[in-house]
C-alpha cells in the first residue's frame, strides 16, 4: 500500500455534516454551576465530571443495560502481583454455541489511564457474549495519578494471565479464540499486553488484538519514527491546530508534560509506548492478528494508521481497518444516537468476529 497523501490525510480531518449538526445541537457538556464538582481543578473533579457526562448518555447506547436473558455478569475482584484487588466483570452467554466452546475476550477501558471503569466497556462486552457466543473478562485496573505507571499495565497483564489460566473455570475455551481490546487507553494497554504475552509465551497465545482509537505513541511522535511515518502523523500538533470536538484539547508539549507528571510515566519505556517495541529484538513480529477502528478527527487518527501499516507490511501481521472520516474519538459513546454511532458498534461485532476467525500465531 502506498503511504497516504497529506491531501487524504487532511480529508480524514474535515467534520462530517451528521458530527456538525450533533454538535451545534448538544455541545460536549462541560462543566456546570450545578455540579457538586463546578469550579475545582482537581483530577478527582475531571475523573467525576466525565462519569458523569457518560453516565447521561448510558440509556441511549446500543445496549442500554443488562440482559440478563442472553447473558449472565458476575463481578468479582482477583489479586493482583502486590497482594491488591482488582475488580473484574464476567459476561457469559445464556445460550452457549453449537459446539459449546466459547471463545475467551479481556477488554480493558478508555480513559487516559487516569479515569474510567468497567461501565465503558459492559456494551462491547455484552455485545461479544451474546452475538459472538464469547465469554468476556471486564478488567478494573488501578487508575494514576493514585496509582502510577507502571501499576495498571501490571495490574492488566496479571488479569490476563489469571483468565488464561482459569478460562475453564470461567465457562470459556482459548483455542477457540483468545482476544484481548480495548478503547484509546484501553487499546495502548491491548497493544503493549500482544508484546508482552508474545514474549513472556502466554499459554494459550493470544489469537487475537482489537484496537479501538489506540494512543500508540501517546500524542508524542518517538524518536525512532522514521522520515516516511513522520510524513504521515499530520494529527500531530506540530503539523495541525485542530482540536478533536470531543476531546476538546490539543495534545502538545503542554498536554503532553501534564499527562507525564499526572501518570509518573516515560515515553522512553514501550510499556507506555507500544511503537518503542519496534526497536527491541523481536520487534512487532510474531504478534496476533489485529483489528483496529480509527477516527478522522482524533489526534490518536494518524499514529494508529502509522501502526496498522507498520504491522502489516514490516511484522507480517494481519489486519483489518475500519476508518471513520470526519468524526471525533469517542463519538459513539458521546453521541450514540447518530446512524455512524450505530454503524461503528455494529462494525465492532464484525471485527472481533473476523478475529476470532484467526488462527493462532505459530511460536518462534
Amino acid at each position: 500500500m502506498a503511504p497516504r497523501t497529506e491531501q487524504e490525510l487532511q480529508a480524514y480531518g474535515v467534520m462530517d455534516p451528521a458530527m456538525v449538526d450533533a454538535l451545534a445541537r448538544h455541545p460536549v457538556r462541560d462543566p456546570q454551576p450545578s455540579d457538586p464538582y463546578y469550579g475545582d481543578e482537581s483530577h478527582a473533579s475531571f475523573r467525576a465530571h466525565r462519569a458523569a457526562t457518560l453516565r447521561e448518555k448510558h440509556h441511549l447506547r446500543y445496549v442500554p443495560g443488562p440482559i440478563p436473558d442472553q447473558v449472565s455478569e458476575e463481578d468479582c475482584t482477583i489479586p493482583v502481583r502486590d497482594g491488591a484487588q482488582i475488580p473484574i466483570r464476567v459476561y457469559r452467554p445464556v445460550a452457549k454455541p453449537a459446539d459449546g466452546r466459547c471463545p475467551l475476550v479481556v477488554m480493558y477501558h478508555e480513559g487516559g489511564w487516569s479515569m474510567g471503569d468497567l461501565t465503558d466497556e459492559e456494551t462491547n462486552c455484552r455485545l461479544f457474549s451474546r452475538d459472538l457466543g464469547a465469554v468476556c473478562v471486564n478488567v478494573g485496573y488501578r487508575l494514576a495519578p493514585e496509582y502510577p505507571f507502571p501499576t495498571w499495565i501490571e495490574d492488566s497483564w496479571d488479569a490476563l494471565k489469571w483468565a488464561a489460566e482459569n478460562a475453564a473455570s470461567l465457562g470459556a475455551d482459548p483455542t477457540r479464540g483468545f482476544v484481548i481490546g480495548g478503547g484509546s487507553a484501553g487499546g495502548n494497554i491491548a497493544a503493549v499486553l500482544a508484546h508482552i504475552a508474545r514474549d513472556e509465551k502466554l499459554n494459550p497465545p493470544l489469537t487475537g488484538q482489537y484496537l479501538c482509537v489506540p494512543a500508540i505513541m501517546c500524542f508524542k511522535p518517538p524518536p525512532l519514527i522514521s522520515p516516511s511515518y513522520r510524513a504521515e502523523y499530520l494529527s500531530h500538533p506540530d503539523v495541525t491546530t485542530a482540536t478533536d470536538p470531543v476531546l476538546k484539547i490539543q495534545c502538545g508539549a503542554d498536554f503532553a508534560a501534564h499527562m507525564a507528571g499526572n501518570l509518573k510515566v516515560s515515553w522512553l519505556d514501550p510499556r507506555f509506548v507500544p511503537f518503542l517495541y519496534g526497536a527491541l529484538e523481536n520487534g512487532h513480529r510474531g504478534l496476533p492478528p489485529a483489528y483496529f477502528q480509527v477516527c478522522g478527527l482524533d489526534p490518536l487518527r494518524d499514529e494508529g494508521l502509522i501502526y496498522e501499516r507498520v504491522l502489516r507490511e514490516e511484522a507480517g501481521v494481519k489486519t483489518r481497518l475500519d476508518l471513520y472520516k470526519g468524526f471525533g474519538h469517542y463519538f459513539w459513546t458521546n453521541y450514540p444516537l447518530l446512524d455512524k454511532s450505530r454503524e461503528f458498534v455494529e462494525d465492532t461485532i464484525k471485527g472481533v468476529q473476523w478475529l476470532l476467525e484467526q488462527k493462532p500465531v505459530a511460536s518462534s
